[in-house]
């Protein structure tokens, strides 16, 4: 059976790692744990109803420079609180208020694997 750092999400099955796939680098694990920090409500999350950006809550808003300053520094503080490995270097967001979607890029390192990356997360309802 092959060692991981952690889970692969979605669940996948997986011959080679074991009953599921599994993240085998700090960059994968990192990428899938900015994702749930962005895309979970707070209150989702059994024992931290903290936790979370609650993304989604913000599609229907005004799109204004505010709202995306606003939404800038929930990303921020939420993935500085629960992913503290990570170091945000940008946040760009996105809106297409017609289509009801937006767009995250997180552009982010990881000091201890000497590492920049970015990320895009689309954002619908």
């Amino acid at each position: 059976m092959a060692q991981g750092l952690s889970v692969a999400l979605p669940l996948t099955e997986s011959t080679e790692d074991g009953p599921y796939a599994v993240h085998k680098d700090l960059i994968k694990v990192a990428e899938q744990n900015v994702k749930m920090v962005v895309l979970t409500s707070p209150g989702e999350r059994v024992m931290s109803p903290d936790f979370g950006v609650g993304i989604k809550s913000y599609l229907f808003e005004p799109a204004t420079s505010g709202l995306a300053n606003r939404i800038k520094s929930r990303v921020a503080s939420q993935i500085s609180q629960y992913v503290p490995y990570v170091k945000v270097l940008n946040i760009a967001v996105n809106m297409v208020p017609d289509e009801g979607t937006l767009f995250l890029k997180i552009r982010y390192s990881i000091p201890s694997a000497n590492t920049v990356s970015d990320l895009t997360i689309p954002v619908s309802s």
